[in-house]
């Protein structure tokens, strides 16, 4: 019998939690076995595929676009209708389409982490984004080796930026005012341990002055 694995040891394995597990069956994601008695468990071989040792069944080739705001929803028109040329022109089948509205600095993206979540398991042969900069702002290199570790071809159709100039101020302002935030905490944090010396070296020299009375 092929050997099997507990969600608690299957998780251990590839560094996930039960939970993260339980969400990825009920998602169809990742989905686990049931024994007779109900119980979810997991093969050797889906530990196999999940770190890319052996190719699944079949791969799924997955069409990305995104947008900043709601206000942009006919630029995310207009880049799903150049997805959609860019696959016939070169018959490709694509198996799902996926679209965020939101800032490419962030990465709780809904539609982003799904994609990242179907990458790292394995189940993407093809990644087709419209520009660099939809499906990250920073790090895309990174994100380029992530899905070559993956099996995952991801395709550029644009190889220049894509973002409308305010879009790019916005990110940048955001950027601006979370490094602004943290160093006026580090400024606050330091005069609060600057009153605390203060007050504490006041509070010494009372004392000092209260023993040497209390001796007189």
């Amino acid at each position: 019998m092929e050997h099997t694995y507990s969600p608690k040891q299957f998780g251990k394995l590839i560094g996930k939690s039960v939970n993260t597990l339980q969400k990825w069956d009920r998602k169809g994601i990742l989905p686990a076995f049931r024994s007779p008695t109900n119980r979810r468990y997991y093969t050797h071989e889906q530990y196999l595929q999940y770190r890319g040792l052996i190719s699944s069944e079949q791969g799924l080739v997955i069409a990305y676009a995104r947008v900043s705001s709601p206000s942009q929803k006919k630029d995310l028109a207009l880049q799903k209708e150049a997805l959609r040329a860019y696959c016939l022109e070169h018959g490709i089948k694509v198996d799902q389409w996926i679209e965020d509205i939101g800032s490419a600095l962030n990465y709780k993206r809904k539609g982003f982490n799904q994609v990242i979540e179907q990458i790292e398991l394995g189940q993407v042969v093809q990644l087709i984004i419209g520009y660099e900069d939809r499906f990250v702002r920073f790090g895309y290199d990174w994100f380029e080796q992530f899905c070559e570790r993956h099996g995952t071809q991801i395709t550029v159709v644009n190889g220049e930026p894509f973002s409308p100039e305010e879009e790019l101020v916005r990110d940048l302002m955001a950027i601006v005012t979370v490094f602004s935030a943290r160093l006026h905490g580090l400024r606050s944090h330091r005069n609060l341990i600057r009153a605390a010396a203060l007050g504490k070296d006041i509070k010494d020299d009372q004392d000092t002055q209260d023993q040497t009375v209390s001796h007189a």
